[in-house]
């Protein structure tokens, strides 16, 4: 079979000179029956990878080109340096191994969909369930570089600093000043064949409330959607606008994955009521319920 050109972007031109390549692992095969539980470190969808630092090698050689870095919004973004670094970076290794001792829980139809991987597509989310996500990418999206739209703020520099560490990328902006651009930003991303990540509901809220704008993006890059849904056994919940969870180290996650084109979803405001009535629906809470808050 002849060997399959796959474009890589680069985030800055540092790496692009350097060629520093991904390494690629084979779609892991279906099994039909029920429910199956993924432990660490072999999950299906990584299978022959020997640590983390060799899955993050995306693609062999025979596989490497070269594109230029996806844009970023122009503005001064806020970053981590000097030993707040450090530090973050021990913090995050921890958070890592947190991540790795999850129990996920997923269907064999769902597993399909969460590693189908044949075009670029937005991964969207609740903003209370992106604990969870970034091992959702590590055992589910090895496929593709996933890129996540964070702000620009010293809250978004944190989480920036925590996504490299696991081995995402970024594009900083938000969803107010520096909005065209981070959405012109993400548009490249997607044309140049990665995927990116979205929180319809973040930075601020309303919890559960799916704002057009991640819609906008999609429609343009005329990309589908994989909607992410994250149902804790155990977990913890802040007192933050979003009742953020933090699932118990070692706890059962039930992982959904659906997958939209853009076909079912109609006009802009038919649009975002179907997808919040479907990501409500994958993401059941019970907050009625007594529920430990830290």
């Amino acid at each position: 079979m002849r060997d399959e050109v796959i474009p890589i972007s680069y985030q800055n031109e540092t790496e692009a000179k350097a060629g520093r390549s991904r390494y690629h692992h084979g779609d892991a095969e279906s099994t039909e029956g029920e429910p199956q539980a993924f432990l660490p470190p072999r999950p299906p969808c990584l299978r022959g990878a020997k640590t983390f630092f060799a899955w993050r090698e995306r693609f062999p050689p025979h596989k490497r080109v070269m594109l230029p870095a996806p844009p970023q919004a122009n503005s001064v973004v806020q970053r981590v340096s000097g030993w707040k670094k450090v530090a973050f970076e021990i913090a995050g290794r921890i958070l890592h191994l947190w991540g790795r001792s999850l129990r996920f829980e997923v269907t064999p139809e769902h597993e399909r969909t969460l590693c189908r991987s044949d075009v670029p597509v937005a991964i969207t989310l609740w903003h209370n369930r992106l604990f969870i996500s970034a091992e959702i990418f590590r055992r589910f999206r090895t496929q593709r570089p996933v890129y996540a739209l964070i702000s620009a703020s010293k809250d978004g520099a944190w989480l920036e600093a925590f996504f490299e560490i696991v081995g995402m990328r970024t594009v900083r902006g938000s969803s107010s000043k520096l909005g065209r651009e981070a959405a012109m930003a993400l548009i490249e991303v997607l044309r140049q064949g990665n995927d990116i990540g979205i929180t319809p509901d973040g930075p601020r809220g309303p919890v559960y409330e799916v704002k057009p704008g991640g819609l906008i993006v999609t429609r343009r890059a005329r990309a589908p959607l994989l909607l992410l849904g994250g149902i804790f056994d155990s977990a913890w919940q802040l007192r933050s606008w979003d009742r953020f969870y933090i699932p118990k180290p070692f706890s059962r996650v039930r992982v959904i994955g659906e997958w939209v084109d853009l076909s079912e979803l109609g006009e802009r405001d038919e649009s975002v009521e179907r997808l919040t009535a479907r990501l409500k629906r994958i993401n059941p809470d019970h907050w009625r319920l007594p529920a430990p808050v830290i």
